[in-house]
Formats: C-alpha cells, structure tokens, sequence
C-alpha cells in the first residue's frame, strides 16, 4: 500500500499512522470508481451532466425522455398533452434497466405529466419523473403534481471570485420565512427585501435552505421529494435564477443547503418505491430506513445513485449558478449507526471502524468533492463544499490530494450547544472563561470551521434563541427606546453582542448566522403544522423590528452591520488573558486585539493588556457605543490612542494600559 496518498494528512497529524490503511483503502476505492466512471462514461464531468439526458428535456424540435427503470414491464410518459393514455407514448427497452422514446406531439409548458410503470405483476403505477425539474402543490389531489418546465433566464452578473481568501461570513436563509407577513415568502421578495439588508450587514455569502422541492413545508425543507425541482411555493425557477444573479451582482454568493443523506418516504409525490420496489436508488429493507427522522436512505454504493446524487450536485451549479453547498446530515452519513444514541470521545477507533464507518458514503462524499475540484478547475470558478459533522471525524476538511475527504469547512456544532448550555445553567459570576476560549479554539489543525452561535437549530420551536434565554418574556414588553432599560435587557443587549463578537472572532475560518438572529429576533420558528392550527404566525421573520427607531431590535442590529473585522482567513488567535477573577478575554488575531470584560459589575479603568506587535493601536469596536445600545462611557473613542511600551505581559513582548467598562467588547487595531 503506497503511503503517498496520503501523505499530507500524516504530516499534519503523525497520530493517523496507525490508521493509514483504512486512509490509503478510502483513497484507492475512490481511485477505482473514478477508473470506472472515466472509462464507462468519459469522465467524471460527463457522468455529472446526466441531468441532460435523464428525464424529459426539449431541443427545440422534439421531446426526448429517458429514464433508470429496472424491473418492470413497461413504461410509458402519460399527462395532459395525451390525456393520460397509456398506449400513446410507450418508451423502447434498452440495456441496464433504461428506457427512453422521443417524440414530436407537443406538451405545453407547466403541464402536468408522469411516468407510468407496468409491473411484473401485470399492475401499473403512475410516479413523478425523478428527474422532474419543477413540481407544483394540487388542491384537488392533495400531493405535488409533476410539470413540464420550459423557461430561460440570461445571467447579467459574473460569480463573485476569491471570497474564501478573505473568510466567509454566511447567511443561513429560508425563502419562506423571509417576511414580517404571516404567510409564505416568496423569491422575488427576497431578492427585493431580504438581499439588500445582507448586503448591507456585509455578509459575503448566502446558504439557502429548504429549496430543494419538499411536499411537507414543516420539515424546513430537510424531506425532500423531487430533488432536481426547487420549492414552488416560494415561486418559479427563474425568479430563483434573477435572485442569485442578483447576490452575485451584490458580490455574495450563495451556497444551496443540499440534502443527501436521505430521502422523503413519500411514494406519490416522491422518488421512494419509485419502480415499485423499496431498493431504487436505496438500500432495501431495514438498511434502507432511517428510523429516526423516519425517512429512506441512499444506497451509495450503487452506480446510479451516484449519477443521480452527483448529476444533482452540477445542476444546481449549472443551471442556478449555485456557488457551493452545505451537505446536511453527514454525520448520519459517515457512520453505519448515524451517530445516534452515540457519544463520540474523539477515539480515532471511532473514526476508521468498517464496523462503524459506513465507507460506501465515505466514497460519495469524496466523489462530490472530486467532481466540485474538476468543476471549479474547469470552469475557473470557486466552488466551496461544508459539512454538517458533529463528529469530528479526522481528514473530513482535509484536500483530496492531502489523503482527506475534501470538504472546505465543517460546522462547528458545539460551540452553540456550549452557549445555550452556560446561559441556561449558570449566572453571570460562574462562567467558565477557560472552557469557553477551549471550545472556541477546539478544532483540529489545518481543518477549517465555520463557527456559529446560532443556527436554524435554536430558532426552532422547542429551543430558544440566545435572545430568547437572555430576555425571554421581557422582550414582549421592554424594548422600546421609550420605556426604561431594565436590567434584564440591558445585561441581554450587552452579552448578545460580546457573544456573536467573540464567536466570530475566536471560533473558526468563517461564521454563520440565521436570519433574524443578527437582530435578537423575539420569537422561535415554528412552522404551519396540525399542531398550531396551521398557523404561519411564527413561520417569519419580523424584519419589520430594525426599521422602527423606537426600537432596541436596531441596536443588535447595527452592531452586525459594523464588526466586519478581517480576521476569519487568519492564523487562529492567540489568547493571553483568561482571568477569571475578572471575567476578562484578551486575545490578538491579524494585528487586532480583541477585549472582552464579561465582569457584571465591574469596570476596570487602567487595565494592563498584553500585546506582542509594538505601535499604535486604536478602538475600531467599542460594543458598548450608544448606536448599539450601550452607555458610551468611552467618551469620543475613535479619537483616542494607546501607544505600547517594550513591558512584557502574559507573555506577549508588550504591553499597554486601557480602559474596560463591564460587559462591553473593545477591537483594537494597529
């Protein structure tokens, strides 16, 4: 076995060695399927753009369709163009469970259509296309209806190029929350509303989730039924294509929150049992059942599954312009058990067990970001992949090349789980500086993360917000500029801004925020379900909130607007000072020094700091200015300056001497 392919990821860490053949295995089964894929197919590119072929498509002159059946009798495609007879348009038979036909009748465009299937049982089934490019919600039926889409959008703006290089801030997204209103969102509203307050906050990219097509609007989009159509509650697909066109045009781009891990079980309107049988493109059986989040499971090992899974992955890049994805689920997929009901101690046994490790997902995945690496090389363009692991498996974030799975980033899950877990459990004098700087800085080297408060996770109905645990009842009640500023809202106002500033600075290589968190949103998220009467009263955004001055809700606000501080794409931070005697975070991370007094009561006013880089430094944030809601009790602060001198300090080469006020968050640059 040559060590070579791996290489890279052992000289990061010597720890693996032991593990090198389970790396050099992974390495070689990819090596073999991109073998195989190459010679049967042309290449990697080609097989990906079977989302040209596949389904029904249009040339201007004559219909063509062609699909993956096997084990059945017949097929035909029925709809309204043919008044759904079976014997009119029957596809021809090929080798490999394929079927195809072309033809010339016309089908008018958003006309219903399926797939109908004769079994061995002399049954015939109707399906949705599984390649179908748009579905659409019947009344009358109570499921979503297949259509025939036809329809182009000419792209004005080129892809924003060279945003990792300077750390990505994200925006996690939903369409249909995105709107005071009580009632679904919808794209054109959010390009008109929602893009320009992003752009505004100097977000640099977008993560949007539930587009891809899910019968059932309360599963946030993570059930998906049709997965090469995007959500048509929310509007056509060129509104779509005008909405991301217009990011980039801003200078974001926007990542899809794509869903491979698993499948929604729904027949009629889905792809599960599509052919009849519970193994099309899954495993069949109990494997194929993810009990918990009760759903089908993809069966990576088969060759078109993964024509399926990665012709997806290239036609949202090429047909949207999508400029990265989010893959949800991957702990579920790295591990045969899902990772539930299971504790993971950091053990590399965990990691590289074929009796734990489900290696057939481990391939998909590296495939994903093989073809993703010959996209962007190709295409020159930049194209970014993050996983949602709270594993930590080893390599994940690691370059094909190196002898690592490829992904860019990976989400750092318990740094949120650490903040819910200090404010529900402890006052303000027993918080741990020491554990939090560690779960801050607890990532494995050389494997970028993306660190966050707060996801869609928290704002869920069930959770709280940080808002929410530091508020509560009080937000309803005390956030008018015109009513006192109780303590609660102003200890809540002050540690919300020092906990996403300290967040971002010290967790990772990018950050994230929900929508609606940036400004303390005062409600959770909950979405129109039997159990709320159908309710869309917590299924939105209140953007309404920052736009009223005589509201505290622009105070949270305009502090996410002002700490665009280039750090993220920068050597982690090294941290001086954890004092927890005085609740006082010092760290420097790219010539900026970062305060953090977390003391509830007391101020300091000629606080000794250490410092390694000698000169000049001055305030850049000060939290605790009157226009984020604080009490400005550094006076003309822009103005000021603090000069070092050669004194060593908490072994940095120097040192100077700053005023702290309590709860309030101070960068300096120099």
């Amino acid at each position: 076995m040559s060590k070579s392919l791996i290489k890279g990821v052992l000289d990061l860490d010597p720890w693996l060695e032991p593990f090198a053949p389970q790396l050099i295995t992974r390495q070689q089964e990819l090596g073999k399927w991109y073998s195989e894929l190459s010679k049967t197919e042309g290449d990697l590119l080609k097989f990906a753009d079977s989302y040209k072929k596949y389904g029904l498509h249009y040339n201007g002159k004559e219909y063509s369709i062609f699909q993956y059946i096997p084990d059945v009798e017949e097929v035909s495609i029925v709809g309204d163009f043919n008044n759904w007879d079976l014997n009119s348009h029957k596809l021809n038979k090929l080798d490999f469970g394929h079927w195809s036909l072309t033809f010339t009748t016309n089908i008018p465009n958003d006309s219903n259509y399926k797939i109908a299937m004769r079994l061995k049982s002399g049954e015939w089934i109707y399906r949705l296309d599984s390649w179908v490019k748009r579905a659409v919600y019947s009344k009358e039926h109570n499921l979503y209806e297949g259509r025939f889409w036809q329809g182009h959008y000419e792209y004005k703006h080129e892809r924003p190029k060279g945003l990792n290089k300077e750390g990505i801030k994200i925006y996690e997204a939903h369409i249909g929350i995105s709107t005071p209103e009580p009632k679904v969102g919808s794209y054109k509203n959010f390009t008109k509303n929602i893009l320009p307050k992003i752009h505004q906050l100097g977000y640099n990219t977008i993560q949007l989730m539930a587009i891809m097509e899910h019968a059932y609007y309360a599963s946030f989009g993570y059930q998906i039924t049709s997965f090469f159509a995007i959500s048509s509650r929310f509007g056509t697909p060129q509104e779509l294509q005008e909405l991301i066109d217009t990011a980039h045009g801003l200078g974001i781009q926007v990542f899809l929150d794509v869903v491979h891990s698993h499948s929604s079980k729904n027949v009629e309107d889905g792809i599960n049992m599509f052919n009849g049988t519970d193994y099309y493109l899954f495993h069949g059986g109990s494997k194929g059942e993810h009990s918990l989040w009760d759903s089908r499971l993809f069966n990576y090992s088969n060759y078109e599954t993964l024509r399926f899974l990665l012709s997806n992955l290239k036609f949202f890049i090429d047909v949207y312009k999508f400029d990265g994805f989010r893959f949800d689920g991957v702990t579920s997929m790295l591990y045969k058990h899902h990772g539930l009901s299971y504790g993971f101690s950091g053990n590399y046994n965990e990691y590289f067990n074929d009796e734990l490790v489900d290696n057939e997902a481990i391939n998909y995945l590296m495939l994903a970001n093989k073809l993703l690496e010959e996209i962007s090389k190709e295409e020159k363009i930049d194209l970014t992949t993050i996983a949602e692991d709270v594993s930590g498996m080893p390599t994940l974030c690691r370059p094909l090349s190196d002898g690592g799975i490829g992904f860019n980033y990976r989400l750092s899950m318990a740094i949120p789980d650490m903040w819910i877990k200090i404010l529900k459990h402890l006052n303000d004098e027993q918080w741990d500086l020491a554990n939090i700087c560690f779960t801050l800085t607890n990532r494995r080297h050389g494997e970028d993360c993306i660190a966050y408060c707060e996801s869609h996770d928290q704002a869920l109905v069930g959770d709280k917000t940080l808002a929410f645990w530091l508020m509560d009842k009080e937000m309803y009640s005390n956030m008018s500029v015109l009513s006192e500023l109780t303590p609660v809202i102003d200890r809540g106002i002050a540690l919300h801004k020092m906990i996403r500033l300290l967040t971002y600075a010290l967790g990772g290589e990018g950050y994230l925020n929900f929508e609606g968190n940036e400004f303390g949103h005062p409600e959770w998220l909950d979405f129109p379900r039997e159990g709320n009467n159908e309710s869309y009263h917590y299924a939105r955004r209140q953007f309404n909130l920052i736009d009223n001055d005589l509201l505290r809700y622009k105070f949270l606000y305009n502090f996410d607007c002002d700490f665009k501080i280039n750090v993220l794409n920068s050597p982690q931070a090294y941290v001086s000072l954890k004092h927890e005697g005085d609740k006082v975070i010092v760290f420097e991370r790219n010539e900026y020094l970062f305060i953090f007094n977390f003391n509830p009561t007391q101020s300091f006013p000629d606080y000794k700091i250490g410092v390694e880089l000698p000169g000049t430094y001055k305030i850049v944030l000060n939290s605790d200015d009157e226009i984020y809601g604080g009490h400005n009790r550094i006076t003309n602060y822009r103005e000021l300056e603090f000069k070092t001198n050669d004194e060593p300090w908490n072994n940095r080469s120097n040192s100077l001497m700053i005023y702290i006020p309590c709860r309030t968050a101070l960068v300096l640059h120099r």
